[in-house]
């Protein structure tokens, strides 16, 4: 299926989940921007029930569309991904109700030739197929969705890692990503040096899309393994765009012209549970396993994860006086103002 350009609108009213673990404040802000939900290769003709946002939601694949849609028969509540798809229809397995794509009742078996009412219909929301991830919105009011242009170049190889989830906000999580100053603590059976602490000065921008970072260090990114291709004194250019609430994209740049896309891509499952999806783009060593893609990756979110779901408080505050900071935080202070601005919790977000 080609991926979507249009981003759409939710017309459709969504009321605040029951029992959400986010406040109503923050829910009806976060419920404007996109998230993933699911990687494309996930997303078939049988359905599959995923959670965003604490709203309980459906995703299949039609031979024509994808579908998102609220996981909600409307007659008595089973959840439609229990269900089956046959042709462009979803069939809801107590009774058999039968939902098209754009979410109008088509049949009832009992009643076969009764008028349908517009009541009996199931809330689809917005969907788009990008970077190899299936997105969605509540309302798609703000098109948040990043620029990665690595992923339609044909130099470069496209890779989308296995998700991996967390018990812990996407607030910290986004942060944790940003962070430069932890490498060399956390990441030294990966890829840093413990005796390489050092932050160099670096600038934030402001951008119309959120924030622009570029960050100079000898710090290398070869995996442990792989530290002799390091050239003596190369220095190492990251460049990180911030495209709020959760998305995050890094670029590094390697010896001899080889560049390292990754997006760092949170689907906020609840206030505290996050599923991270990272499609990734290289023009270098384009031969070598995926799957020692996967184990690198794999190791760095497991390295970061301990942090995340031990942080306290488990919110990120975005009161700047609830935590101590210091130069290397330039990029978190920032963050964090920018979260205030789109409209999040003074004290905590998720």
């Amino acid at each position: 299926m080609k991926e979507s350009t249009k981003i759409q609108k939710n017309k459709k009213y969504s009321e605040y989940p029951r029992d959400c673990t986010f406040t109503l404040e923050d829910w009806n802000v976060l419920s404007k921007y996109w998230f993933p939900i699911a990687r494309s290769e996930e997303v078939t003709d049988k359905p599959l029930a995923i959670k965003l946002l604490d709203v309980n939601l459906v995703t299949y694949r039609t031979k024509n569309k994808i579908v998102v849609a609220r996981d909600l028969c409307v007659h008595r509540g089973v959840p439609l991904s229990m269900g089956w798809v046959d042709g462009e229809e979803i069939v809801c397995p107590y009774h058999g109700f039968r939902y098209a794509t754009d979410g109008k009742c088509t049949a009832i078996p009992a009643h076969p030739d009764a008028k349908i009412s517009p009541r009996l219909c199931m809330k689809v929301y917005p969907v788009v197929e990008r970077f190899g991830l299936v997105w969605t919105s509540i309302t798609g009011e703000i098109n948040n969705l990043p620029s990665f242009s690595a992923w339609d170049d044909t130099s470069f190889q496209q890779i989308v890692c296995p998700s991996f989830d967390i018990k812990g906000s996407s607030g910290r999580q986004v942060e944790g990503f940003l962070d430069v100053a932890h490498f060399a603590w956390v990441h030294t059976d990966s890829f840093a040096d413990r005796n390489n602490t050092i932050v160099p000065r670096y600038q934030v921008d402001t951008m119309e899309y959120g924030l622009h970072v570029e960050y100079i260090s000898s710090v290398s990114n070869y995996p442990k393994a792989f530290q002799h291709r390091n050239p003596e004194g190369f220095e190492w250019l990251r460049v990180f765009d911030v495209y709020p609430p959760f998305t995050a994209t890094l670029k590094v740049y390697f010896p001899n012209g080889g560049e390292l896309w990754i997006m760092n891509a949170v689907s906020p499952i609840s206030a505290r549970e996050t599923r991270l999806f990272a499609p990734i783009a290289r023009n270098f060593d384009k031969e070598s396993p995926i799957e020692d893609v996967y184990a690198f990756n794999l190791q760095i979110f497991m390295e970061d994860r301990e942090m995340v779901e031990n942080q306290k408080p488990e919110d990120l505050p975005l009161d700047l006086q609830m935590e101590a900071h210091i130069n290397a935080d330039k990029t978190s202070i920032a963050y964090r103002k920018l979260l205030k601005q789109i409209g999040l919790g003074d004290l905590y977000t998720s």
